[in-house]
């Protein structure tokens, strides 16, 4: 079961204004900025994220019904992971087994406890 959509809403509100800035450097984080497909407006999400190739791994620890996921999907985005930008085609869904099989041994860990089961991957354009 994915993290309560309290701790989402609460976290797009005040968390994510003050990780954003430094997301996009920190290990196991990346922002992916995508575009609104009701406003048009663009935004700037932060996500725990591993680059891996060609792809860009992204544990969904809210589920996968999030708006940024569905505005990921509408158009491509741009994903930006130890401070390098890339632009990302639609996410791709994984299974359990292979999102955590891809992920850090003591981030595998902390995603069990927090019982995170779906997991996407971005193709690097």
């Amino acid at each position: 079961m994915p993290l309560p959509m309290g701790l989402a809403r609460f976290n797009r509100r005040f968390s994510n204004l003050i990780i954003r800035p430094f997301a996009a450097r920190l290990p196991w984080f990346a922002v992916i900025h995508h575009t609104g497909r009701v406003s048009g407006e663009r935004y700037s999400t932060p996500v725990m994220a591993w680059k891996q190739g060609s792809v860009i791994l992204v544990a969904l620890t809210y589920g996968s019904d999030l708006d940024w996921l569905k505005n990921a999907r509408k158009s491509d985005s741009m994903m930006t992971v130890r401070a390098r930008t890339h632009t990302v085609g639609a996410p791709r869904p994984l299974s359990t087994a292979d999102g955590m099989r891809r992920v850090p041994a003591v981030v595998r860990l902390g995603l069990n406890a927090l019982d995170v089961e779906e997991f996407v991957e971005f193709p690097i354009r």
